[in-house]
């Protein structure tokens, strides 16, 4: 085996030892199997799931929220953005505010969304935009600061508008950053909309699934719902990286 070949197969090298090490625990009573099922029934019971099962529901559910949540965090986030990283003056006056609630857990805010919006898909939505746009509106204000200056006085030196300096240098100049934003950002709106389904009177969600399955003691459907979730928060990721790559492949040069 060549060694491109085996570079291939690193990736599938961590998936391999968690699967033996869980067969291990299972195997040797480490933990309760009713408590740790084996790698096989929860494999049976995510297919299941998701082969026309409730988990598919929970799982468009979860989908819909968070691609909701994103898009509604990245129409008003990256204009801010834009404005914040434009005008140091502007940055500085509304950076403690932003900086503050970006560190305030987004569970906190639950009963401020759920006394404004009520219980339904919009406060779920909401709140996770919210914790979505604070991490976006940082990344891409920073994008903003940091375009390079060789590029912005080449513009100024051949005479190029205000208007035409920021659409094709700034804006471009921010992009890279603004991707990092907008990864960081989908991935807190699942962990925020997951939370949510919990514990804010869903009746669906792969959150709402996860809970449900844990009181009843069904444990491969439990963890086949975790797994799920982990699988969405993976492909969203890499979809946004693709993305990245394919827009901004000229990053760096």
């Amino acid at each position: 085996m060549n060694s491109t070949n085996v570079d291939r197969m690193l990736p599938f090298v961590g998936v391999f030892v968690l699967v033996a090490l869980w067969y291990l625990a299972f195997f040797v009573h480490i933990v309760d199997p009713v408590l740790l099922p084996s790698p096989d029934a929860t494999a049976r019971a995510l297919w299941k799931g998701m082969a026309g099962g409730a988990l598919y529901g929970d799982f468009v559910h979860t989908v819909f929220r968070t691609l909701a949540s994103i898009a509604l965090a990245a129409v008003f986030a990256i204009p801010l953005g834009i404005v914040l990283g434009a005008s140091e003056r502007v940055y500085r006056s509304v950076e403690f505010i932003v900086d503050f609630f970006r560190s305030t857990p987004a569970s906190a805010m639950f009963p401020l969304f759920l006394v404004i919006f009520g219980v339904g898909d919009k406060t779920k939505i909401y709140v996770a935009a919210f914790g979505a746009a604070l991490v976006i509106v940082f990344n891409v204000a920073y994008g903003v600061m940091n375009a390079r200056k060789t590029r912005l006085l080449a513009a100024k030196v051949m005479g190029a508008s205000k208007l035409r300096i920021l659409t094709d240098v700034v804006l471009m100049e921010s992009l890279p950053q603004t991707f990092v934003g907008l990864r960081n950002g989908i991935s807190l709106a699942l962990v925020i909309v997951v939370v949510a389904e919990m514990f804010l009177g869903s009746v669906d969600g792969l959150g709402h699934r996860v809970f449900e399955a844990q009181q009843m003691f069904e444990m491969p459907d439990m963890y086949a719902s975790i797994f799920a979730a982990g699988a969405l928060g993976y492909g969203l990721n890499l979809l946004f990286l693709l993305g990245e790559k394919r827009i901004i492949h000229w990053s760096g040069k």
